[in-house]
């Protein structure tokens, strides 16, 4: 794929340049409480506007139903983004109608806008071609070359992902070309012991990874709720502990899988356990019990990995030469559940691995409990972007860009 360097070296001054961002920030209200996506695309916006370049910058936020929703708005991230490029950015209140134009027609060289959610508009997420293909030549009216920067969303068949790119010029921004190649160091020419750790709530949105994981990796670590189908699977009690009773079946074939191929696929030996869910607003001491994995008691629910289990897979990090983690170890917003989250993060920083934290609520939980971001050899913008290019799957936004 052409990259911006390609596009700043023919010269942008005084064009219209569209950057497909991804600013999906959290939100507390109005403010903004992890902003790593809206910094990681901050090189490519500047680049462009010290080039002279008039830069549309336009993103999705949350789930709107194709209408317009307050709660969703991009203006807190357009302020945001404005502070961290130390200049005006101007903002536009919708997307592609007539504030839109004007702001965009607005611009002198050098200059950014933000216009509104695209998921205002219906048709950024329509299934039907034409109906995603009209929205696309809307968004194409407002830019003379289009850069594509928001990796979070490149495996979205989406208006502005995958159809605006076939409509303009089009070039992979300094974000995408850095994350493209930090995963193939993940798929192609892996440096060895390549270990794996996989977390969050659900085995069912790791099943693809796992499967395609298992041809590629050298060990492979489980934590977080998805770790109790797991040891369901092995005939253990989990009590009332998150339970995915559908997939036991597949993950009893990927330990068999694992076992015949010489995979060493590792389980929590020891879990925090409560009888009750921690409230995460108040942060109320929770006082959980540390016990076996394989004696969780039938009343109690594992929301951590135990003291045992983190020093395990500490020593299963510490000589791998290449680590990638997706996934918490447990409930990390809550204090008495992070430790096993924190561990995890501090064996990656301890490994002398090239080490990929995958994005989603592990690039979060390394902000939320305060580790030097650059400690880290990449922190992914895209969850789900990186794991479907993990799971070997093409994804629409760079087959665009490739295009």
């Amino acid at each position: 794929m052409k990259t911006i360097d390609e596009l700043l070296a023919s010269g942008v001054a005084g064009q219209r340049v569209f950057v497909r961002a991804d600013l999906n920030v959290p939100l507390d209200g109005t403010t903004i409480t992890d902003d790593g996506r809206i910094r990681a695309v901050v090189p490519t916006v500047k680049a462009l506007a010290d080039a002279g370049a008039r830069v549309v910058v336009a993103s999705h936020l949350g789930r709107p139903k194709g209408a317009p929703d307050p709660a969703f708005s991009l203006a807190p991230a357009a302020a945001r983004l404005g502070e961290l490029l130390g200049a005006d950015v101007a903002f536009a209140t919708d997307t592609v109608g007539e504030s839109a134009k004007a702001v965009v027609a607005g611009l002198a060289d050098g200059q950014v806008a933000v216009v509104e959610n695209l998921r205002f508009n219906a048709g950024e997420t329509a299934k039907d071609d034409a109906e995603r293909g009209a929205f696309a030549d809307q968004l194409a009216e407002l830019a003379d070359v289009y850069v594509g920067d928001g990796f979070g969303a490149v495996h979205r068949k989406h208006a502005s992902v995958f159809d605006l790119p076939g409509k303009l010029p089009h070039y992979a921004g300094y974000l995408i070309a850095t994350e493209v190649g930090v995963l193939k160091k993940l798929t192609e020419d892996v440096k060895r012991p390549y270990a794996v750790v996989l977390g969050g709530a659900k085995v069912s949105d790791k099943l693809g990874v796992i499967d395609h994981l298992l041809e590629k990796a050298d060990r492979i670590l489980i934590g977080g709720g998805m770790a109790y189908t797991f040891l369901k699977a092995q005939g253990h009690e989990v009590g009332i502990s998150l339970l995915q009773e559908d997939q036991i079946p597949a993950v009893q074939g990927y330990l068999k899988r694992a076992e015949e191929r010489g995979v060493e696929f590792v389980l929590p030996v020891d879990v925090l356990v409560s009888a009750e869910f921690p409230d995460l607003k108040t942060k109320a001491p929770a006082n959980p019990t540390t016990v076996a994995a394989t004696a969780i008691p039938a009343d109690q629910e594992g929301l951590d990995i135990g003291p045992e289990t983190r020093k395990l897979y500490a020593s299963k990090l510490a000589d791998a030469a290449t680590v990638f983690w997706n996934g918490p170890m447990g409930v990390f917003e809550h204090p008495d559940y992070a430790e096993g989250t924190k561990a995890v993060a501090q064996a990656l920083i301890d490994s002398p691995a090239f080490t990929v934290v995958g994005g989603g609520d592990s690039a979060a939980a390394v902000r939320i409990l305060g580790f030097d971001e650059t400690a880290f050899g990449h922190i992914s913008t895209g969850g789900g972007a990186s794991l479907e290019y993990l799971e070997g799957k093409t994804l629409p936004g760079l087959a665009a860009l490739e295009n």
